[in-house]
């Protein structure tokens, strides 16, 4: 099974093939996701590390790009399926932002 190594925080083996946001909340990682994880929000935005995310797909390439946010590292967690260990930084929390975390992404 994939490692997640989560910065600051402690690693877990993760469910491969599953999205990253569900398995950094089903191990208690604080990560919004506003939009129920359907790439038009950016809340569940992480940065990778270290690790293989995969390819970009057009619709995450596509807010992301809107959004101005153009460094590759960063990633949206909702269009991320695990399939390899990743080192990862949530970039907005629940916790830091005061806002609820979302509807739960549909996997």
């Amino acid at each position: 099974m994939p490692m997640i190594y989560v910065e600051g925080r402690d690693s877990f083996e993760a469910e491969e093939g599953k999205k990253l946001v569900l398995n950094l909340e089903d191990n208690g990682i604080d990560i919004l996701h506003r939009c129920g994880g359907n790439a038009k929000c950016t809340t569940c935005r992480v940065e990778i590390l270290a690790g293989d995310a995969g390819p970009i797909g057009e619709a995450e390439a596509t807010i992301l790009y809107a959004k101005g946010l153009s460094d590759s590292n960063i990633r949206l967690s909702c269009q991320i399926r695990v399939h390899t260990d990743l080192t990862v930084k949530p970039i907005m929390t629940a916790a830091d932002s005061g806002m609820e975390p979302g509807n739960r992404p549909q996997d």
